[in-house]
């Protein structure tokens, strides 16, 4: 199911239960994932899209091996707040992936993430190469962060 309030999203994760946080480009998807007590996000991987079946093949597979109990996507907002078509195309991937989970799907405002993980990564010397390979794990990481930051905040 999906939930475009945050708050609404937080309550129907299941207790002690694992997040997925993903940053959705055009051709990686950047997974992290965070503990059971959802403290920590922790990038994973950087999944090469290829067509939405087989990106959603690994997805569940990580889901399914991780005993994760949502599945949190970054939503790339415009500066101002709104949306364009960055942000439908994250809502169409979540339409379609809730048709084969049933885990909760939320959102999770990912403006600057990126700028943030490439920030990080520099102040760690992280070379040029190496900070390519990672990024967009790392900035999956910098969104799940963000929400597990503001869940604890909800209960």
């Amino acid at each position: 199911m999906i939930f475009d309030a945050f708050e609404d999203f937080a309550a129907a994760v299941p207790k002690m239960s694992a997040l997925a946080g993903l940053d959705l480009g055009d051709k990686t998807i950047g997974v992290a994932v965070s503990d059971r007590m959802l403290t920590v996000a922790t990038p994973l991987e950087t999944i090469r899209r290829k067509k939405f079946g087989v990106d959603a093949e690994k997805l569940l597979k990580i889901v399914t091996d991780r005993e994760i109990g949502g599945i949190l996507l970054g939503l790339p907002r415009n500066m101002d707040g709104t949306e364009g078509p960055r942000c439908q195309s994250t809502r169409a991937f979540a339409r379609n992936l809730s048709r084969l989970t049933e885990l909760p799907i939320g959102f999770w405002d990912e403006r600057l993430s990126t700028v943030a993980a490439e920030k990080a990564l520099l102040e760690a010397d992280t070379t040029r190469k190496r900070r390519a390979e990672v990024i967009d794990h790392v900035a999956a990481g910098y969104i799940l962060q963000g929400a597990l930051d503001r869940m604890r905040f909800l209960t």
